[in-house]
């Protein structure tokens, strides 16, 4: 029977036949998907092949994975020469961002735009909490919001406690595959359950002691959304490993630097010191930004001289 993952725990999955039932299934052997090592070689959103196991109600065995359209992975929080697959088959990934309690910086902004770009998956930024925005975090925002917004990202801002900024959000969502992620104590179960009340996820707070939110989803969840489409629940990111990205194209992945490298004098320019750079010219005229142009340096060093 075909299937779909709808909840990975690393030793067992819950897996949606084409039945409409839901099974708690395990794997057959050791699978090794699109060539990669992955720490979890089965995802939410993997389409699969299950059988049913005589004498046992509601379980299964996968036995096979159907090739995915897309994937997102991070590097291993464990070991940095693995991958581990948040998801597959997404139309969309949505970072939910906080500017306060707790902040999420720029930089892992970036690195989650430069990740979704890689796999070639559009992204949405949407900025939650503006209840507590004062005017320093409204300047940011509008900062941000002219940012993202040049560099061709649709950028919302929500309030899931005042349930403002939500319906174009819940439109965006409608009919596609989804995935939600951001740091814990973003407000991630508390937006869910603001713009789909049945599913009622827990929640948490945020930590007073380190501004940090404190974990709530252990594992990535699908949930189907009342009005087509689903939306994957993602564990709460303190930090995102790039993985299978190089110093040569990272550039590629700012499409505000993508535009212009045609312009660039040499092919194989990093944007630092070659003369007649395109990318450096349009940070001198303001097309791109002082601070994705930091971003851009800061994760170039970050990055070894081949990706692993």
């Amino acid at each position: 029977m075909n299937a779909i993952i709808y909840k990975s725990t690393g030793s067992w999955y819950l897996a949606k036949g084409a039945d409409g039932q839901f099974y708690q299934s395990r794997a057959r052997g050791v699978f090794k998907v699109d060539g990669i090592t992955s720490t979890n070689p089965i995802a939410v959103g993997d389409e699969v092949e299950i059988v049913l196991e005589e004498g046992e109600e509601r379980s299964a065995v996968i036995t096979s994975i159907a090739d995915r359209k897309n994937y997102v992975a991070r590097v291993s929080p464990h070991n940095k020469h693995q991958h581990h697959i948040i998801a597959s088959n997404l139309d969309q990934s949505l970072l939910l961002v906080t500017l306060t309690t707790p902040k999420t910086s720029l930089g892992f902004i970036d690195r989650f735009l430069v990740s979704s770009a890689s796999f070639h998956i559009p992204a949405i930024l949407v900025f939650n909490k503006s209840d507590l925005y004062r005017k320093k975090e409204m300047a940011l925002f509008d900062r941000y919001r002219e940012i993202y917004t040049a560099a061709g990202y649709p950028v919302f801002l929500i309030s899931v406690q005042d349930k403002t900024g939500l319906t174009p959000v819940k439109e965006l969502l409608t009919n596609h595959i989804t995935l939600l992620s951001g740091h814990s104590g973003v407000g991630k179960s508390s937006f869910i359950n603001a713009l789909f009340p049945d599913f009622q996820l827990r929640t948490s707070e945020v930590s007073e002691w380190s501004g940090k939110g404190l974990h709530t989803t252990t594992f990535a969840e699908m949930f189907d959304l009342p009005e087509g489409g689903s939306l994957i629940d993602t564990p709460g990111l303190r930090e995102f490993g790039l993985v299978d990205i190089s110093r040569q194209e990272l550039s590629h992945y700012f499409p505000e630097m993508l535009q212009l490298l045609p312009d660039c004098r040499y092919n194989d320019c990093m944007h630092i010191n070659e003369s007649d750079c395109a990318v450096k010219a349009g940070l001198a005229h303001g097309t791109v930004s002082e601070e994705r142009y930091i971003s851009y340096r800061t994760i170039l060093d970050s990055l070894s001289e081949k990706s692993y």
